[in-house]
């Protein structure tokens, strides 16, 4: 077990976080930890780490037990051949729990980590204290015709293709990512200790293989979503936010499943919100997490 003192917010006040090594699911997960309380257990996207979570972390570490995992393929996570489809990835996020002694737990998912929280709580209501998904898809349900009017984002069918974007990619790694941070952020950019270690965790054909591997699953996992809320509602009291690009797409899907749902834009925000406008976020998550 080895700790890190991860900077908040570019000040002086410093947050030890913790990490550790997890076996969930047979996958040997990287994972920061820090403050206690009732678990909130966060789930980043891509281009990301768990350092998406930099700036949010020290204010949860007050009140919560924060839990904030590569996922597998990512970061410092092992990187399976397979396993990348939202139902796998929330398995993995129950294991983690299960490994880490909690029986419930607030999750909180972005971007490509959306969808396995939101299957978690489809399939375990009684582990998932309450939900917070934020600026993705999930599957094909209706609601998201507006923000894919002009079809998915072109980068979709870029990592999709196995094998394609990695040999594109090769020795432009730090370039690629950079233009996800900046884009992500309207153009503001990431705070350089936090952009540095995000962009290293990309460095190489197998790290870059792994983080594409939910793009790859893509058809498996809408058929997943597709077949959970055909079977069961979501009772989980749960909150949407967005922002730039997909605002409220994800609002409009979840609504007609959804027995308990907050939502919410954060004006002038770019896609990584945790990054971008973290104080905004930590308004909504405060009362939230705490009702």
């Amino acid at each position: 077990m080895a700790t890190t003192t991860v900077p908040l917010s570019g000040g002086p006040d410093q947050l030890t976080v913790e990490l550790r090594r997890v076996t969930a699911h047979g996958v040997e997960l990287n994972v920061a930890t820090a403050g206690e309380g009732p678990a909130v257990l966060l789930l980043h996207g891509f281009p990301h780490t768990w350092r998406l979570w930099t700036d949010v972390i020290g204010e949860l570490a007050a009140r919560y037990r924060v839990i904030a995992p590569d996922l597998r393929g990512f970061g410092d996570s092992s990187r399976p051949a397979d396993g990348y489809d939202a139902g796998t990835l929330a398995t993995d996020a129950e294991g983690l729990l299960e490994a880490l002694g909690e029986s419930s737990a607030a999750v909180v998912g972005i971007d490509v980590g959306t969808p396995p929280a939101f299957m978690l709580a489809m399939r375990r209501p009684d582990l998932v204290r309450r939900l917070v998904v934020m600026e993705s898809l999930l599957g094909r349900l209706p609601g998201a015709e507006e923000f894919l009017a002009d079809g998915p984002p072109w980068w979709f069918g870029f990592h999709g293709e196995p094998g394609l974007a990695e040999s594109v990619l090769a020795g432009q790694e730090e370039t690629y990512i950079g233009w996800f941070l900046d884009r992500g952020t309207l153009g503001r950019g990431v705070r350089q200790d936090v952009r540095d270690a995000i962009a290293r965790a990309y460095v190489g054909g197998e790290a870059l293989r792994g983080a594409f591997g939910p793009y790859r699953a893509l058809a498996s996992t809408a058929r997943q979503i597709r077949a959970a809320v055909d079977s069961a509602r979501l009772t989980v009291p749960t909150l949407t936010i967005g922002a730039h690009p997909v605002g409220r797409a994800l609002e409009h899907q979840l609504r007609p499943y959804a027995d308990h749902l907050e939502a919410h834009v954060v004006p002038d925000c770019g896609h990584i919100i945790p990054l971008d406008r973290p104080d905004a976020l930590l308004a909504l998550l405060r009362p939230f997490l705490a009702a």
